[in-house]
């Protein structure tokens, strides 16, 4: 899973998450920041005919991806590999939507301690049914014992969404920074098994870490990995150009 010492800091791989894990060795990554694709809201709550996804669930709609299938048995079993190939002492941020985390949430006990529950504040309003969303939620858990590098960090993270994003749910690379600047040590192999467009990847990149990831949508494959070629070749993010690393 380490990419060779003379090769690019980072490997991105399309291929299905559960498939993609097993094929990594045990006790071979850092950090797993990862915002999985959750199919149980669309499906349960019926917001696919909206304008959020357009025709939910219609093959060849351009504006949505394929989701993971998120019944429990399917989640454990993400879950336990994660667990398998996260190194002893580490940490992992798992992302929720509101109807996932009541859903599935208490999973992750099953395979992890959980410390913590973050509150990503989006600072725009999103669309909604009742009341606007304007937050969602990270679980924040760990495999044996580690503290965190900052304790100035609060369990409320106001990042603004990404506007116009080049790709459907694409999260802004600074929410994935605040999770490797409290959990990540420079060289650290960072990996994320549902990576999109990639902004997990810049934040390892930029944190001086080596990145590990896959994606279902070979659309997001390519995206990514020009994004990450583009910030290792000239230090420049192309779908959040304005952005800069932190510290």
């Amino acid at each position: 899973a380490r990419p060779a010492s003379d090769a690019a800091p980072y490997t991105i791989t399309e291929q299905d998450c559960i498939a993609w894990l097993r094929a990594l060795p045990d006790e071979s990554v850092d950090l797993i920041v990862t915002d999985p694709a959750y199919s149980g809201m669309n499906q349960h709550m019926k917001f696919g005919h909206g304008r959020i996804v357009g025709h939910y669930g219609t093959p060849g709609n351009a504006r949505w991806f394929r989701e993971f299938h998120d019944d429990p048995d399917t989640y454990r079993v993400f879950l336990q590999e994660c667990r398998r190939v996260l190194r002893n002492d580490r940490h992992i941020y798992i992302m929720f939507d509101s109807y996932s985390l009541l859903s599935l949430g208490a999973l992750v006990r099953e395979s992890f301690d959980v410390k913590g529950l973050i509150v990503w504040d989006k600072v725009a309003l999103g669309m909604g049914h009742y009341f606007r969303r304007r937050h969602e939620q990270i679980v924040f858990a760990g495999k044996g014992k580690r503290r965190v590098t900052r304790r100035d960090l609060p369990d409320v993270w106001a990042v603004r969404r990404v506007h116009r994003a080049a790709y459907p749910a694409q999260k802004p690379v600074a929410l994935f920074e605040l999770m490797l600047e409290a959990s990540a040590d420079p060289g650290f192999v960072v990996c994320d098994p549902f990576c999109g467009s990639g902004s997990s990847a810049v934040a390892a990149l930029r944190r001086r870490c080596e990145f590990v990831g896959a994606d279902i949508d070979p659309a997001a494959v390519q995206l990514a990995r020009d994004r990450c070629a583009s910030v290792v070749a000239t230090g420049v993010d192309p779908l959040e150009p304005a952005t800069k690393a932190s510290g």
